[in-house]
């Protein structure tokens, strides 16, 4: 019988891919998935089996609890925002370190976020929850128009929306009450934030931090490239291209923010809005970024999915700030907003070819049906480094300029669409 100690993984779609987190977490314990009930665990469950044992959550929180608990795991942890609440409730229970159910509950609901960060004078940002399409002459009196709407729990800019005046209204209600949250039927309504110009990219940040007995350490700022609209996202990169001081403002309101929400233990990210009056936070989540595993590898040779592992240990990990000497970065490929059958691809080795391209990663297949939609859907990752900033933007160009997509549409015409297209 193994004497090696067990790491229990909630697992569901996530920010790090399992073969990542397999590779990251390897040497470090026995690895234990706990599954709760999807289609997308059941068909990943021979996969996990194959580097760990699993373990099926039944959704009762008393059964799982004991059994997780007979387990005996020296430490629980996820990498899936979906799976914040069951982990924070496991590891409550068994007297493991992560955040706390009342921490938890604000990193995952935006308004009780909003309404911490307020009360604490770290920011504050007009905000609602509404309940009903009743409630929606609430939106204009007191939060103002224009407004963000999104959903009261979610990720990947599901769901949201700008609503610029009244009679938009109407055509959004349906759709953002049927793209809320599973709970029911609360969204939330937030005055938009205006981003400040003249930026180089994107007028928008996020910031990777390490939260652990030591204290917080901003491990990076991220920098953005331009959302495409309404708010999917196109792309990151280390370092940021930031003017003199506004990297300091942003690292001193993220580590505000985090106390402000009782953060003491894992990895977070959060994003921060570049407007004229200075950084606002957007949004702050309780687990690594998407693709940041990925920057932290490439750029660094830092696996971040082992430093959370770690952290879900309580071991102390000391980490400088990761500024790299090259630009690297993630370019995203975004699915159309349409309802498409992919047909072919075009280009993929030509973009592999680019100097400074390190890979290419398809995310669709051929024959996939894609449902359409406004969140971030992603088509493709693009990711390699360049000199600076400027041969950055070139390979981007360049990357875009290669590729193109053959989709069939719902109208019966088979369409060929290239990326920067689909970035309108």
């Amino acid at each position: 019988m193994s004497t090696a100690r067990t790491i229990a993984v909630v697992y569901d779609k996530g920010a790090v891919a399992p073969a990542q987190f397999a590779a990251g977490l390897s040497g470090l314990g026995e690895l234990l998935f706990l599954l709760p009930g999807s289609a997308h665990n059941e068909e990943m469950r021979p996969l996990l089996e194959q580097v760990g044992r699993t373990l099926r959550l039944t959704g009762d929180p008393e059964t799982d609890i004991a059994a997780v608990r007979a387990e005996n795991p020296a430490a629980v942890l996820t990498f899936a925002e979906s799976q914040l609440t069951t982990t924070s409730a496991l590891t409550s229970a068994l007297g493991l370190p992560g955040h706390s159910p009342e921490t938890t509950l604000m990193l995952i609901d935006k308004a009780r976020q909003r309404a911490r960060l307020a009360e604490t004078g770290v920011d504050r940002v007009r905000s609602i929850a509404l309940t009903s399409a009743d409630e929606w002459p609430r939106v204009a009196a007191e939060v103002g128009l224009p407004a963000i709407v999104k959903p009261l729990r979610g990720e990947g800019s599901r769901g949201v929306f700008v609503v610029a005046d009244p009679e938009e209204v109407e055509r959004l209600v349906a759709e953002v009450f049927v793209t809320a949250d599973a709970t029911g039927t609360t969204v939330v309504a937030e005055e938009l934030l205006q981003g400040r110009t003249g930026l180089d990219f994107g007028d928008y940040v996020s910031v990777e931090s390490l939260c652990g007995p030591q204290g917080i350490t901003h491990l990076a700022v991220t920098g953005k490239l331009p959302l495409a609209p309404p708010f999917r996202e196109t792309g990151y990169f280390w370092p940021p291209a930031l003017p003199d001081g506004l990297e300091d403002d942003i690292r001193t309101l993220t580590g505000d923010a985090l106390r402000a929400l009782g953060v003491t233990n894992g990895l977070t990210h959060t994003e921060v809005k570049l407007t004229p009056d200075g950084p606002r936070i957007i949004e702050v989540n309780g687990r690594i970024g998407g693709h940041i595993h990925q920057l932290g590898q490439e750029s660094s040779g830092v696996d971040l999915a082992r430093v959370a592992a770690l952290l879900a240990l309580g071991e102390q990990v000391r980490l400088p700030p990761l500024r790299p000497d090259r630009v690297h970065f993630v370019f995203i490929g975004l699915a159309p907003v349409e309802p498409a059958r992919l047909v072919a691809v075009h280009g993929e080795d030509d973009v592999r070819a680019l100097d400074g391209i390190a890979g290419y990663r398809g995310f669709t297949r051929i024959g996939e049906e894609l449902p359409g939609g406004v969140n971030t859907q992603i088509l493709y990752l693009v990711w390699g480094s360049g000199a600076d900033h400027a041969e950055m933007a070139a390979l981007y160009d360049k990357t875009l300029s290669a590729l193109a997509y053959d989709f069939a549409f719902a109208d019966g015409t088979t369409r060929r669409v290239t990326p920067a297209e689909l970035l309108r």
